[in-house]
């Protein structure tokens, strides 16, 4: 049994079955067991290497992308890979100074303080952060009006790892305080079915290659969705089959899931219809389309869009959004030629 195993081994005979104990589990441990993401770890490795090799703390870190490809797990690895302590919170919880102060200096020497949705951080407390990843303290205000007075808390130097699915919501300030920012990007189907190969031996489900092959074209190029999509498709093979998941066994799984050959879920293909039928195509502008298909627009513009026009099935552009010839064809309606959709007012 090999180290990735027996991490996996060990938390389920432990009987921690809840999805977070699970999703810990998955998780690889160190470089060396992270799929994907080639350029992002060879720029993590240089990094860790030279702060190992200097014992001095790691530079701070920025890990952005769409949700799901292992932004977490990469901050776990870089803190198993430097034998020390990663402390996890997220911007939403940091709400005051105050608790920014006690996540700091909670901290030992050289400990990792991961922050997950740090575009979410308020700005009156980010503007703590600047000097706390600079010169490793921070000033903060006790009581008020005429008691005023600033009291100076010194910090052990320490490493922040932020992650981010929205860069673009960052201050200019923040981001050059990160000595390296680095984009995660979707995986393609050879590295996601290595991974749902490794996901199902640490949890003990039997699979074929074909099988791990059918479930990485429906995982949409991340891995938290393959991995959710497995522990379906292991309950449908323990329902319905042998308890083995081979192509067929797969694919009858997530079908009942919904989720076609390309990976196409029930909402994106609602999306694709609602424009074909009631607007010819587009352009049609997000808030239109999220108000046809009773969505929230940030869940469109951040779950379904990206993934839809990466394959190609819709187009955006100034006027709106567009159904390409790739999109017309998964509805099953036939364009309108006679028309130029780009020509067409914003709907």
């Amino acid at each position: 049994m090999n180290e990735d195993q027996a991490i996996g081994s060990e938390f389920l005979e432990k009987g921690l079955e809840s999805q977070g104990a699970i999703d810990a589990a998955l998780r690889p441990p160190f470089f060396d067991d992270f799929t994907g993401q080639r350029k992002t770890l060879d720029r993590l490795r240089i990094m860790v290497g030279a702060a190992v090799g200097r014992q001095e703390p790691l530079k701070h870190i920025l890990l952005c992308g769409p949700p799901g490809l292992g932004k977490t797990s990469l901050a776990h690895i870089v803190g198993n890979e430097l034998k020390t302590e990663v402390r996890v919170s997220s911007g939403p919880v940091i709400d005051k100074p105050g608790d920014l102060a006690g996540l700091l200096t909670n901290l030992q020497e050289g400990d990792i303080l991961f922050i997950d949705e740090i575009h979410r951080i308020p700005k009156t407390v980010e503007e703590y952060l600047y000097s706390a990843m600079e010169d490793y303290r921070i000033d903060i205000m006790i009581d008020q009006g005429p008691n005023a007075r600033s009291v100076r808390l010194d910090i052990p130097r320490f490493t922040l790892i932020g992650a981010t699915t929205r860069v673009g919501l960052l201050t200019s300030p923040m981001r050059s305080r990160f000595t390296l920012q680095t984009r995660l990007d979707y995986y393609d189907r050879d590295d996601l079915t290595k991974i749902v190969k490794r996901s199902c031996e640490l949890i003990d489900c039997p699979i074929n290659q074909e099988g791990a092959q059918e479930i990485a074209s429906r995982a949409r190029g991340t891995p938290r969705i393959a991995n959710n999509l497995i522990h379906f498709a292991r309950d449908f093979a323990q329902q319905k089959a042998n308890g083995q998941i081979d192509r067929k066994i797969a694919a009858s799984a997530l079908e009942l899931l919904e989720i076609d050959h390309r990976g196409l879920d029930e909402m994106d293909k609602r999306i694709l219809l609602l424009m074909a039928q009631n607007y010819k195509g587009g352009p049609v502008g997000l808030g239109t389309i999220a108000v046809g298909v009773g969505e929230e627009e940030h869940t469109l513009e951040e779950v379904h869009e990206p993934f839809l026009i990466q394959e190609g099935y819709i187009q955006r552009t100034a006027q709106g959004r567009l159904l390409t010839p790739t999109g017309w064809e998964v509805t099953g309606i036939e364009a309108d030629s006679g028309k130029d959709p780009s020509q067409l007012p914003l709907l």
